[in-house]
């Protein structure tokens, strides 16, 4: 039996706890149980210590951590639910139903709290495009995730896509969705009460996704198509059927606990619904609805087929709950009962096939203090000492190409970003904004990481993770209040791997604590390597922010001519780890920008101010690229060229292409301007104006005009060419 125990992935020290705990070897039912709960994807094994390390909490939080999603009180009665979560091994192997699948996952996190969608996001890591696996990654991954969201009726309205040969053999899929819920509503996982009815609710059983939890924590190896079988195969039209019924059986006072049949299916749902409830679960899986004949024990308890929810149900609703999923064309099942004895009992045809403690197969999975390093301190780079690659306005021409930095047109068009008609600002800015039902308020919503900072620097890249999520967010002229993350990292077994994940949460948790921005939900991912290489340290982010008034939302888009351009931040020019020198010269050294949080904070506040206060007319954050790449993305989406007369001291190119962090550009009427460079400098902002809108080209100091429609071609061209199969487009 140990070697059926590491062909599950369990270690020969997990395999021994486990034989000393039910003083017996386990059955291969129970050894399947033990593989799906102690594995790194439901465990969280080699992260649970430094996680609690986080801040969760907030007066506006209403539940952090530990239940399908985060909860947030954003003012009226409202509550916004959320979550991100990885599908990343499953849509390497068959993109399609990775991501689909991914989405769905993540949207019944979300409903399982008793919220109805209103909203997705997505953070995509793809490899070189030159691999030769990349574009058929990349078609099957977004045409899942438009697949599976479009079907279901929740618009996509925005993400994060970047390449990078660290995810050649390892992509990542994270999916976040976003949900609206009564404050005073919101449904938990923790069972309750004795000799309560335990419901299957939803699609039936099926062999997809065996085993898909236990892929998702090791490494891929040479086999890693072998592993196709595992991959869950989604059905949108079923799960929009699965929320209408969930939310109405909710409204009718029937539900006491429910909880998604999501990685490890119904092994996990049943075991964390008791173990959270200290109760004990007896399960007859002759009751299961099966799409499959002959489906052993072993297979039910693994399956990871979607569309599927387990609930704990009051007695006298039990009529009045099937006759609601009746309605709607679903299985309903009763299939256990809550018990006292803190057992996890499950039989098959009369056959006890597993019974085991519920609190250590729920609550006590082994935790490890791994072995960790920090990463080397990479040096300072001296932006007087690095020559400039080309002329700025050839480099700027050149990295609106690149495929980090080019148009992700291509990807967003394929998603339906309008439906439910309350998108208010489209993918393509800072963040997204939301109206909440037909009110003025709406959320503001964003994801991104910048994995290079991370590799060179784990904790100035955690940082400035969070502070990105606050500026897209306060770019907008939103008030950031909560944050999900998705932690995607190699294997944990490295010191120097679980270095950069240690050294990340140090940086995110010492952001998240300066703007009072609580981490209230995520995921962790790791084991991201294939035969032995890892991917970036890549600690995705997404934020969550709420403003009073949609109609006061800011737009990136420059708004006409003869308008005032400030700079708002101190730039120095900073060329380390930036998209200026690795894709112009070829270099991926020095340290990357360091970020001030004090300045994050007060800058921030200061921009979101101006928003709200109609002072700003388009505002638009600096990050990748800088500020030239800032000033083009605004005249390209705003269709208004743009003069730019002062820069900061320090080399042109620095300035113009270094990634200092705390900076937005904001655009102002000329008599505005002025007062607010006076208001800036008065709370300690710094503040430039650096030329004016107008015309149909893009003038930078000392270099020759650059036409609008070359910017524009530069930058919107490529991915679409490159997807319809023309190699030269990156090389």
């Amino acid at each position: 039996m140990l070697e059926a125990a590491l062909a599950h992935g369990l270690k020969t020290e997990e395999y021994e706890r486990i034989v000393a705990l039910i003083g017996r070897a386990p059955s291969l039912t129970e050894l399947g149980i033990f593989s799906a709960m102690w594995n790194e994807h439901c465990s969280y094994k080699s992260s649970r210590i430094h996680l609690r390390k986080l801040p969760t909490k907030a007066p506006w939080v209403i539940k952090g951590p530990g239940e399908n999603a985060g909860v947030i009180d954003i003012g009226g009665g409202d509550a916004c639910v959320f979550k991100m979560e990885s599908h990343n091994h499953p849509s390497f192997i068959e993109p399609y139903q990775g991501a689909a699948t991914g989405v769905g996952g993540i949207l019944r996190d979300v409903f399982t709290m008793g919220a109805r969608p209103i909203a997705c996001l997505n953070l995509l890591r793809f490899g070189r495009p030159a691999h030769p696996k990349t574009r058929r990654l990349v078609a099957g991954v977004v045409a899942g995730v438009g697949g599976y969201g479009n079907s279901f009726g929740v618009p996509t309205v925005g993400g994060s896509t970047e390449f990078d040969e660290s995810y050649d053999g390892n992509i990542l899929v994270n999916a976040m969705a976003v949900g609206l819920a009564r404050a005073d509503s919101i449904f938990y996982s923790a069972a309750a009460g004795v000799g309560n009815p335990i419901v299957y609710l939803g699609s039936k059983t099926g062999r997809d996704g065996i085993h898909g939890a236990s892929m998702a924590s090791a490494s891929f190896e040479a086999d890693a198509e072998e592993k196709r079988p595992t991959v869950q195969v989604g059905d949108p039209f079923s799960e929009k059927l699965l929320l209408e019924a969930c939310l109405e059986l909710m409204a009718s006072g029937a539900v006491i606990a429910i909880q998604d049949m999501g990685a490890a299916g119904l092994t996990s749902s049943a075991v964390e619904m008791g173990a959270k409830g200290n109760l004990g679960i007896r399960l007859d899986l002759d009751a299961v609805p099966c799409r499959e004949e002959g489906m052993t024990a072993y297979e039910m308890m693994l399956s990871e087929s979607q569309e599927r929810m387990l609930m704990v149900l009051k007695p006298e609703k039990e009529k009045e709950a099937e006759a609601i999923f009746v309605k709607w064309g679903l299985d309903f099942a009763i299939i256990g009962k809550t018990t006292d004895d803190l057992r996890f009992l499950v039989e098959h045809k009369g056959v006890v096939e597993a019974d085991l403690p519920i609190k250590e197969l729920g609550d006590e999975a082994p935790v490890y203090d791994r072995p960790h390093v920090p990463t080397p301190k990479a040096p300072i780079l001296d932006a007087d000492a690095i020559a400039p690659a080309r002329s700025n306005r050839e480099a700027l021409l050149a990295l609106l190409a690149t495929p980090d930095l080019c148009s992700k047109r291509w990807v967003w068009e394929q998603y339906d970003h309008l439906i439910l008609g309350n998108t208010v600002r489209a993918p393509g800015g800072d963040a997204a904004v939301v109206r909440i039902r037909d009110e003025r308020k709406g959320l503001v919503l964003t994801t991104d990481v910048t994995a290079r900072y991370c590799a060179a620097d784990p904790v100035e890249g955690g940082r400035q993770a969070v502070v990105e999520a606050w500026r897209n967010i306060s770019a907008r002229g939103g008030q950031p209040l909560a944050l999900t993350d998705n932690l995607n990292f190699g294997n944990p077994e490295k010191p120097e791997i679980m270095g950069q994940f240690v050294g990340c949460l140090q940086g995110i948790g010492e952001a998240a604590r300066a703007l009072d921005f609580p981490i209230v939900s995520g995921n962790v991912s790791l084991y991201n390597e294939t035969q032995g290489t890892g991917i970036l340290p890549t600690p995705a982010i997404g934020g969550v922010g709420v403003i009073s008034d949609v109609a006061l939302a800011s737009t990136i888009a420059l708004p006409g001519g003869g308008k005032t351009i400030l700079l708002i931040g101190e730039t120095k020019g900073w060329l380390g780890q930036s998209l200026y020198l690795r894709d112009l010269s070829g270099r991926r050294d020095g340290a990357p920008p360091p970020v001030d949080l004090e300045a994050e904070k007060r800058n921030g506040d200061f921009v979101r101010a101006l928003v709200l206060e109609r002072r700003a007319l388009a505002v638009h954050d600096l990050s990748d690229g800088g500020l030239a790449v800032a000033l083009a993305e605004m005249a390209i989406a705003g269709g208004v060229g743009a003069t730019i007369d002062s820069l900061p001291s320090g080399p042109a190119h620095a300035v113009l292409f270094g990634e200092d962090q705390a900076r937005y550009l904001v655009v102002a009427e000329p008599a505005e301007a002025a007062a607010i460079e006076a208001d800036a400098k008065a709370v300690g902002v710094a503040v430039l104006a650096l030329g004016a809108t107008g015309g149909n080209e893009l003038n930078l100091p000392g270099e020759a005009p650059i036409l609008l429609c070359d910017v524009q071609h530069a930058q919107q061209a490529p991915l679409p060419a490159y997807m319809a199969g023309d190699d030269s487009v990156f090389a």
